[in-house]
């Protein structure tokens, strides 16, 4: 700065001197208004080169990241200290998961420290980040930036605690079937338990209790009971550990939400059974998320259960078909489909039909259908071919997940093909002897399990009118995080208005999807029915539980700032006495030159 004031200071002498006393000629008449320009034009040449300088003053008031998690607030935790300590220190801006939410409470479900410190770094002012040390994405954060920022730990304290870490169960079952809960609990801080109880209720109402002995710090069970305890519709069922008087009653209870349904969401009609039928009734209950029944028709007269070939009347068989979410006929089934209100519907020709075509016919998969994905990486062309196909002619908008060649020469005819028209979703399977995939073994039974779990993925993520044009992604989740609900109707996803009901008054809100058509809303704890714009409905839940309040691993450690802080600098601008330096030495200039005579 130094070194640019005088080269500015000696240019300004030096032009005002040849102005004077070369071209004008003034000589020693001419010295006091040389002065006058020399002084104002070294003041405009410092305000146009505008060179700066540092200054001592006060360093900058720090960014304070507060770390408003959940764990912070979990039994051991500091936050009060951590909260009135960030205070202190600086400006308090607070980090845990992607709300921009301004609580002061620590009720974040997460704790991602990174997009806030890349903020915060691309201020110049100092960064302090107050937190218990147990950040999700400590492993994420880049090394640079995070030694630019202090870390100041608040440690949490180990507590005694008994904690229900997993529950597990069905989202939908058959009236009549039975419930079953997996559970699985694991107890922190030296606690010392031989056994403790695990009741399922639904309300007030106890559904099942059972005891679960503890072996090397966790225990795991199962609680089976009766759908006719809880009776048909959709609810909300707590499992959680009984008469712990731990430090942490939080995390002692899950919940579940379950659909006690008068029909089973997936219905198989087989007539007669084959092959075929077997393997996709084993791969649909091992795959699907959804209760499963088999019905096959062994004589012409009569239907058979899949399950345990009891006989099942032809009117129970007709009315699981038309409530069913998933219908998949094979073979001649006569009427019983007619009337279906299934949002999905895969139906087998082949094998029914006289026009198939017997023979080898290798299949390849196409890479433009919905079903690619299952098909990604496996030799299709090398599994046991189908031995017959039933000619199929596409129709517009079709689409054709796998294409058949007898004997891998000749042209390309459809295997699988699909369509969506309206609200109902079909996929058509021409071929027959697809259970050679599964009887085979290895990379062909892997890639009948993926082609059986995408098919049934695809045809039940249509529009369900009793959902109506979105559907959670998760009916359950924990404390602090955002219930996502995910756009089903065709076209563009659009704002839709809900209503919620339940904990606390009843309000209204707007669902707005992104780009993915996901919309995300938070809830406090507590259990929520929603009634969307247009139709649809459903039940929701948010827990007391969050993995924020198990103990976890510190990942960062305590330091200070390890790169230095760039001082406050002041430019020539800023000095408003410049300004009116130049000014006196203009009006000088020409005071004196008019003294002179001179224009």
């Amino acid at each position: 700065m130094i070194v640019r004031a005088i080269v500015v200071g000696v240019l300004a002498v030096a032009l005002a001197a040849f102005t004077y006393l070369w071209l004008e000629r003034t000589g020693g008449r001419g010295w006091v208004p040389l002065a006058c320009r020399a002084l104002a034009w070294t003041a405009l040449g410092l305000l146009l080169v505008n060179v700066s300088c540092p200054v001592a003053g006060p360093p900058r008031r720090p960014l304070v990241l507060l770390d408003a998690s959940l764990s912070m607030s979990a039994p051991g935790g500091h936050w009060t200290a951590a909260r009135d300590s960030a205070a202190r220190w600086g400006e308090v801006r607070r980090f845990g998961d992607e709300r921009g939410s301004a609580d002061t409470l620590p009720t974040r479900g997460r704790s991602l420290l990174g997009s806030a410190l890349l903020a915060a770094s691309a201020s110049d002012r100092p960064v302090i980040v107050v937190t218990d040390g147990e950040i999700e994405d400590a492993s994420d954060l880049p090394p640079d930036l995070l030694s630019r920022a202090a870390v100041r730990l608040f440690r949490r304290e180990a507590r005694p605690d008994l904690m229900l870490t997993r529950v597990a169960g069905p989202a939908r079952v058959t009236a009549g079937d039975s419930i079953s809960i997996e559970f699985e609990a694991v107890a922190t801080g030296g606690i010392a338990v031989d056994s403790v109880a695990v009741e399922a209720s639904l309300g007030a109402k106890r559904l099942g209790r059972r005891m679960l002995r503890w072996r090397d710090g966790g225990a795991r069970g199962r609680l089976t009971f009766g759908s006719s305890t809880v009776g048909p519709g959709e609810h909300v069922l707590r499992v959680g550990l009984v008469g712990t008087g731990d430090s942490e009653p939080r995390t002692d209870a899950r919940l579940l939400v379950v659909m006690v349904a008068p029909t089973p969401g997936v219905v198989l009609l087989a007539g007669p059974a084959d092959w075929d039928s077997r393997f996709l009734y084993r791969t649909l209950r091992e795959v699907a998320q959804l209760p499963v029944r088999g019905f096959a028709r062994v004589d012409p007269q009569r239907w058979r259960s899949m399950a345990d070939l009891s006989v099942v009347p032809t009117e129970a068989v007709r009315q699981a078909a038309r409530r069913a979410d998933l219908l998949i006929q094979m073979g001649a089934v006569g009427a019983l489909a007619e009337g279906t209100t299934a949002r999905g519907v895969w139906r087998w020709s082949a094998g029914s039909d006289s026009s198939a075509l017997p023979g080898d016919w290798y299949l390849s998969a196409d890479e433009a259908s919905p079903l690619a994905g299952a098909f990604l990486g496996q030799p299709v062309d090398s599994f046991p071919p189908a031995i017959q196909l039933t000619p199929l002619q596409p129709e517009a908008g079709d689409w054709v997940a796998l294409t058949a060649q007898l004997g891998r020469r000749g042209a390309p005819r459809p295997a699988v093909l699909g369509r969506e028209t309206g609200r109902v979703r079909r996929v058509m399977v021409a071929v027959d002897g697809l259970w050679r995939w599964g009887f085979r073994g290895g990379s062909s039974e892997q890639g009948y399990r993926t082609w059986v779990a995408a098919t049934v993925s695809w045809l039940l993520g249509g529009a369900d009118s009793a959902r109506g044009a979105a559907r959670p992604v998760r009916p359950v989740v924990s404390n602090g995080r955002p219930v996502v609900f995910a756009w089903t109707s065709p076209g563009p996803a659009a704002s839709l208005g809900v209503a919620w009901s339940g904990a606390g008054a009843p309000r209204a809100d707007t669902l707005r999807f992104d780009g993915g058509g996901r919309a995300a809303v938070w809830l406090p704890p507590g259990e929520y029915r929603y009634r969307l714009a247009g139709g649809g409905g459903g039940t929701v839940a948010v827990e007391e539980y969050s993995d924020e309040l198990l103990p976890r691993p510190v990942a960062l450690s305590a330091h200070e700032a390890r790169a230095p802080v760039p001082g406050g600098r002041r430019a020539a601008r800023d000095w408003l006495w410049l300004f009116w330096l130049g000014l006196a030495g203009l009006a000088g200039e020409w005071m004196a030159r008019k003294r002179l005579g001179l224009r």
